[in-house]
């Protein structure tokens, strides 16, 4: 996958160590299908909070934007659909 988000400059004041984790996992989950992603995207964020990398909702928003950037209407509902799901399990 193309890498091209993490040069936009609105992630500039993001740590270096949650870009490099974001990174990994875009890569990952690049791999994975719609009913994979859920489940990876769960356990991806046990391991970060465990590790002490936790990001904030206004992070989340940027990386999402970035994220977003050049995508279909359809990748971008999908990324939607995902967010939602995150945020509504974070909140359970």
């Amino acid at each position: 996958m193309a890498q091209e988000w993490m040069n936009d400059p609105t992630l500039a004041g993001i740590d270096p160590a949650k870009m490099a984790l974001l990174n990994s996992l875009v890569q990952q989950g690049s791999k994975k299908n719609q009913n994979e992603m859920l489940a990876f995207l769960m356990s991806a964020a046990a391991n970060s909070k465990r590790n002490g990398l936790q990001f904030s909702p206004g992070e989340m928003d940027m990386i999402a934007k970035a994220l977003k950037k050049g995508k279909s209407p359809q990748e971008t509902a999908k990324m939607d659909r995902m967010l939602s799901m995150m945020k509504m399990l974070r909140r359970g």
